[in-house]
């Protein structure tokens, strides 16, 4: 059950299938060479989730701030980000990273020697302590763990907002003692990092939603049992009502039609069109009528 024991073993598996692949002749066996790519994506995945939990239970009040990840996509937040910053570093070592400007490419590099230096010396460490004594942290196992997590942060952080985007290009390992082997190629992959006026935006947007929560409570739309209920059709019927309130309740808000659709958040944007026909027509309605339409969009039909 000891965090460190269970590095070990994880650290092995690691260990023993990147020599597996080192030793095979990805030419000759292409099946084989995807199936243990995929088994050290795994592994690799496996290795930095665990340190993560050591880190937490070892420096948790010394961790690096990690704020600035609200401006990543959220499917970049939940899709192994760690392994992707740590593949991004050793292809940028070997020079071979494709969406890499020659400037952005000479300020990063350092950095993720840096970086890359800095996990094997942990991987190490940390090695060496499970086989003496796997349930403490010394002060030099902390403060290698501490400089890990400042380094890897500092490179996540500079990787964004250095280049606005995320990529991949084709990528030649660095070296046998590296933490990723010989890739012969590497599909890119590119997503839009949230500015800072993006995400006030969007901030924005949860104010709307929350405002108009308050109002279907106090109208009579929702109950407060349907909320702490978690009630499925919540999904559908509060971003309903959040138009309606967007467009004719908090006309100054987040969907205000008023500003360019270069202005609005990129949830609504794409949508600046139907939203000025939705606002015209909503204009129209009576009070009455308008009563009747909200109850109507808080029904399953």
């Amino acid at each position: 059950p000891r965090l460190l024991s269970q590095f070990f073993f994880a650290d092995e598996r690691v260990t023993r299938v990147v020599a597996e692949i080192n030793g095979l002749n990805a030419e000759l066996d292409p099946q084989q060479y995807l199936v243990l790519l995929n088994q050290l994506h795994l592994s690799q995945a496996h290795l930095l989730s665990v340190l993560e939990r050591i880190m937490e239970e070892c420096i948790p009040r010394q961790r690096h701030s990690r704020d600035y990840l609200v401006k990543f996509p959220e499917e970049l937040l939940v899709d192994n980000l760690g392994n992707h910053m740590l593949f991004a570093a050793e292809c940028l070592l070997a020079g071979t990273f494709l969406e890499v400007e020659e400037e952005d490419g000479a300020h990063l590099r350092p950095q993720a020697r840096n970086l890359l230096c800095s996990l094997e010396l942990v991987r190490t460490v940390l090695r060496e302590q499970s086989l003496s004594q796997p349930g403490s942290y010394p002060e030099p196992v902390q403060a290698v763990l501490v400089q890990f997590d400042r380094l890897f942060a500092e490179f996540e952080l500079r990787w964004g907002t250095g280049l606005g985007c995320w990529g991949g290009g084709g990528c030649a390992g660095a070296g046998g003692a590296s933490w990723y082997p010989h890739l012969s190629s590497y599909v890119s992959s590119l997503v839009v990092v949230k500015s800072p006026e993006e995400i006030y935006r969007q901030q924005e947007i949860i104010v709307l939603f929350c405002e108009t929560v308050e109002r279907a409570l106090r109208l009579g739309y929702l109950t407060q049992e349907m909320i702490d209920g978690y009630e499925p059709l919540l999904m559908f019927t509060i971003p309903r009502l959040a138009i309606i309130s967007g467009l004719l309740i908090y006309p100054d808000g987040p969907l205000s039609l008023e500003r360019s659709p270069e202005q609005m958040s990129q949830v609504f944007s794409p949508f600046y069109n139907l939203l000025k026909k939705i606002r015209d027509l909503l204009r129209v309605l009576s009070v009455e009528e308008l009563c009747l339409l909200e109850r109507s969009l808080c029904t399953a039909e």
